[in-house]
């Protein structure tokens, strides 16, 4: 169905005609007359003459107009939002955009993992250089240097209290260090018989996990130092391990192109997550808050009220895709394609309806949850990015917090704040 009436079609038709006629296309002229039907004797004074052209330039000037309003209206939006009246009610959607507050430099190699302190603005990076460093992510400054490790130091954590930091390294060993007496190194674990690629603590911190390039994944007893358990179920090196949040379940990634779901109490496996084409880098679990936006992207009806943690898991590959999947079934329940190489470290929002992932393509993506798409992305780094991390500490409900956008005053969210790091040997703070 047209939408021009039957006086807008005729004029239109003189109009081509005159145009062709004007411009010697004699065929086209003949052809368009016969096909239209239309009566029409060629005048250079008619209004006809000329008035495809006139149209046709309008129409970019007018193009042209709204895309300059179009960037002045961005441009206000963005003044706009940094109003502090505005930036608070905008909390609860922040995510990272350049440039960033704070670039850290001083690791002499590669970045591959930061951590935050759970109270206190501290950060700590592990680096290919051997050594960990601890910063003060608010206000940019170096704090001290961690040696005791004799190579490539893979991942660092605190525990939930941060009064101790976790290690491993390609050195085969698992060091703890004691934040409140001098960042001593109080405890080295051992028990894996080659690179340990991957730590955590347990929830409660009693125990920790560590997952290595021997295909293992380890437990052990904090205290003791003590191996409890050996979990086996790759068949190559695994690389990421990472507890639920009540520690029921432990999410692993390997080199073997797969993610897989463990029992911590009797390294049982529960699921295995298949689908990747290449090795799977990182893999964490959904929190509860981004059930319904996973389910609504699934089109999982929500009948399932579920509120257990580790239902959902996401991964990220070699494959340059990222995809979520249903721990309990193991289906793959959507796959996230955008980036231009290797996906490295993954987090999700603490408003639970978006997804940042990083790459060796340099960029951190933000994706919506509801929908699988892609609305942000950001040039971060000048080389692959290895790690991201968002803020731990918790902050009173009116102060710079993320975690949801309808919490009442004097609730708990977490603090807006992601750091990134990898080749480049920067670290980058994102600051509202």
């Amino acid at each position: 169905m047209s939408l021009l009436s039957e006086r807008q079609k005729e004029e239109l038709h003189k109009s081509m005609l005159e145009y062709l006629r004007a411009n010697n296309f004699t065929s086209a002229y003949n052809a368009l007359k016969e096909e239209t039907g239309v009566e029409y004797t060629p005048d250079p004074k008619a209004k006809y003459a000329g008035l495809l052209e006139k149209k046709w330039t309008s129409v970019i000037r007018l193009q042209k107009k709204i895309m300059d309003l179009e960037t002045r209206n961005a441009s206000l939006q963005e003044e706009l939002s940094l109003a502090p009246s505005k930036r608070a009610a905008m909390q609860a959607d922040w995510v990272p955009r350049a440039p960033a507050a704070h670039v850290l430099t001083g690791h002499r190699q590669s970045i591959t993992r930061v951590a935050f302190h759970p109270q206190y603005s501290l950060l700590a990076s592990a680096s290919e250089d051997a050594t960990i460093k601890i910063w003060d992510w608010e206000t940019g400054e170096f704090e001290r240097t961690l040696k005791g490790h004799q190579k490539v130091v893979n991942d660092v954590e605190f525990d939930h209290k941060g009064h101790l930091l976790v290690t491993c390294s390609a050195d085969l060993f698992i060091k703890i260090w004691d934040s409140q007496n001098e960042w001593k190194n109080i405890k080295t674990l051992t028990g894996h018989d080659h690179a340990v690629s991957s730590v955590r603590f347990l929830p409660g911190d009693q125990y920790i996990v560590s997952a290595s390039w021997d295909h293992s994944i380890r437990i052990f007893d904090v205290a003791s130092t003590h191996l409890v358990r050996t979990i086996r179920g790759h068949t190559d090196w695994v690389r990421c391990v990472t507890p639920s949040d009540d520690g029921r379940l432990l999410a692993s990634a390997s080199k073997d192109h797969t993610g897989k779901i463990f029992d911590p109490l009797t390294g049982e496996q529960k699921m295995e997550l298949r689908g990747h084409e290449h090795q799977v880098e990182i893999i964490c679990f959904a929190p509860i808050a981004s059930y319904d936006a996973i389910r609504e992207l699934a089109g999982i009806p929500n009948t399932d009220r579920t509120k257990r943690p580790g239902v959902y898991a996401a991964t990220g590959s070699r494959d340059k895709t990222i995809k979520l999947w249903d721990t309990q079934s193991g289906q793959m329940l959507k796959n996230l394609a955008g980036h231009d190489n290797w996906v490295r470290a993954l987090v999700f929002h603490p408003s639970g309806k978006l997804l940042l992932s990083a790459s060796d393509d340099k960029t951190i993506r933000v994706w919506e949850l509801s929908t699988g798409r892609c609305i942000k992305t950001v040039e971060a780094h000048t080389h692959f990015v290895a790690t991201l991390a968002w803020g731990r500490q918790r902050v009173s409900g009116k102060a710079n917090g993320a975690d949801g956008g309808d919490s009442k005053p004097g609730e708990e969210k977490l603090v807006n704040v992601v750091a990134s790091a990898g080749v480049d040997q920067m670290i980058k703070i994102w600051l509202p």
